[in-house]
């Protein structure tokens, strides 16, 4: 198992090319200490742990692993499958003409939303579509604790956890957030 920082993470997530929709996420605040722990998972692409914290309001600083190759049937139940949540993961945009075309497409989307019933699971899933998001889909998340499914997993990949939870702390110590104001 390879620890590596969490924006490269995200990068294997982006070129995975697995189904966009197919995604599901579970988070929530840490066991003890600063920040947050996110699962991201889809059947074919694998399951990836990541470890994040907010250095200041302008710098979000974290690791992350592969934990599986693929979802089994042993943990495909630890990831929700519908929600209140829903999470996406959207690459930068790589010049005016790409930033253009996005904004085209997903102004068609909205006027045509505005124009007809719709739900707001599926306004996202259309937008997230519009701006060719590589991962989309449904999330457990609580800002203030720990989903249960958050312990499961975490239970799951008791390794990984121990293994990042080391080198997280690290992290944080080596950047002095825990100091506070001198």
């Amino acid at each position: 198992m390879r620890v590596r920082n969490w924006q490269d993470i995200l990068g294997d997530v982006v070129e995975s090319n697995a189904d966009p929709e197919g995604w599901r996420a579970v988070s929530g605040t840490r066991q003890r200490g600063v920040g947050e722990d996110l699962f991201l998972g889809h059947p074919s692409a694998g399951v990836f742990q990541l470890k994040t914290y907010a250095k200041n309001p302008f710098e979000l600083k974290g690791i992350g692993t592969e934990v599986a190759r693929r979802i089994d049937d042993g943990i495909e139940s630890y990831f929700p499958t519908s929600g209140t949540g829903r999470f996406g993961v959207q690459p930068a945009l790589t010049d005016e003409a790409e930033a253009e075309g996005t904004a085209k497409r997903v102004t068609e989307v909205l006027r045509t939303h505005a124009e007809a019933p719709t739900t707001g699971d599926d306004l996202f899933d259309d937008v997230m579509e519009a701006m060719d998001s590589p991962a989309f889909g449904p999330m457990d998340h609580d800002q203030y604790g720990r989903p249960e499914r958050l312990e499961e997993l975490t239970e799951e990949f008791e390794e990984a956890e121990s293994l990042l939870e080391a080198e997280f702390d690290e992290l944080v110590d080596t950047d002095g957030v825990g100091r506070g104001f001198q």
